[in-house]
């Protein structure tokens, strides 16, 4: 599927509405829909790789593995969290090349004080506008390519006020930022405001389960001024309610009645046929790599 960059369609004005990925299994099965990106959760990410919560635990060799993983995996624009860069402004121009190279077409950075939660966890404390803004000056710095876009993040919302997460959010579109995510409004008068206030590509996090923020229609998202919606936990919740309904049935003796992939197009959809292409085009090779030693 040829699609364009994350930059093109924010210059086209198309809504760009992004699934949550945490693994390879749901890089994939995401990049069978009409996604026009992805957007490698950090909250999922953590929680499936590492078994651990979104509170600062994983490190920029974890994320990047998993950001590298599945940027190669997918035909899709990926857009990746990379939490405050992983340190101060070295760590931040080593985590943005990093990301870069490893395929990711967006790296999101933000203003939390290290070590940051979950945006919808409480006790969250940011950095100085100064620090972020230096943060976004070297992340720019940093890429090789201005098709790699730098989303800046600011939790200020909860931890100071809506007012002060907006004089922020310009700040760091001054500095440089192609994107801007003000995380955890709380009803659509702040998602309005919001829309209306910054003169810059803004996405929402649309958190199911639970989140701070209300679930909206993309097209009531786009009306209010977002330019893009990520679902980082959606996917990740109905996989974790699957698993239990699936286990518990297995462990109770029960029939299984969660609907199920079948084999087959499991196998399909992770990449059995290359194998069987590969085999049929080697079988003369591979019959001789498995024939038994002459003695």
């Amino acid at each position: 599927m040829a699609t364009k960059t994350i930059g093109e369609m924010l210059k086209a004005r198309e809504f760009i509405a992004a699934p949550g990925v945490f693994d390879l299994v749901s890089a994939k099965i995401a990049a069978q829909t009409d996604a026009k990106a992805l957007y490698m959760t950090g909250f999922g990410t953590v929680a499936s790789y590492l078994g651990y919560p979104d509170a600062g635990l994983a490190t920029y060799t974890d994320m990047l593995n998993r950001a590298t993983a599945i940027a190669q995996a997918v035909d899709r624009p990926v857009i990746a969290d990379g939490d405050t860069g992983y340190g101060g402004l070295l760590n931040v121009y080593h985590t943005v090349r990093g990301y870069e190279k490893a395929g990711v077409a967006m790296i999101q950075i933000e203003d939390q004080q290290i070590p940051k939660k979950c945006g919808h966890t409480p006790n969250r404390h940011i950095v100085s506008t100064e620090e972020m803004v230096n943060k976004i000056k070297i992340a720019c710095d940093a890429r090789s390519s201005r098709d790699f876009l730098i989303l800046a993040r600011t939790d200020a919302r909860t931890a100071v006020s809506l007012d002060e997460a907006i004089r922020r959010a310009e700040a760091y579109s001054m500095a440089g930022a192609d994107a801007i995510f003000i995380e955890a409004p709380e009803s659509i008068e702040e998602m309005k405001r919001i829309g209306s206030s910054i003169d810059a590509p803004l996405v929402s996090n649309q958190v199911h389960g639970g989140g701070k923020t209300p679930i909206l229609p993309q097209k009531q998202l786009e009306e209010i001024g977002f330019s893009a919606a990520i679902y980082p936990t959606a996917g990740l919740f109905a996989t974790a309610k699957a698993l239990q309904s699936v286990y518990e049935a297995h462990v109770d003796g029960r029939e299984v009645e969660t609907p199920l992939y079948t084999f087959h197009h499991f196998v399909e959809m992770i990449g059995f046929q290359k194998i069987w292409d590969f085999e049929e085009k080697y079988a003369d090779l591979l019959a001789v790599e498995i024939a038994p030693a002459a003695h």
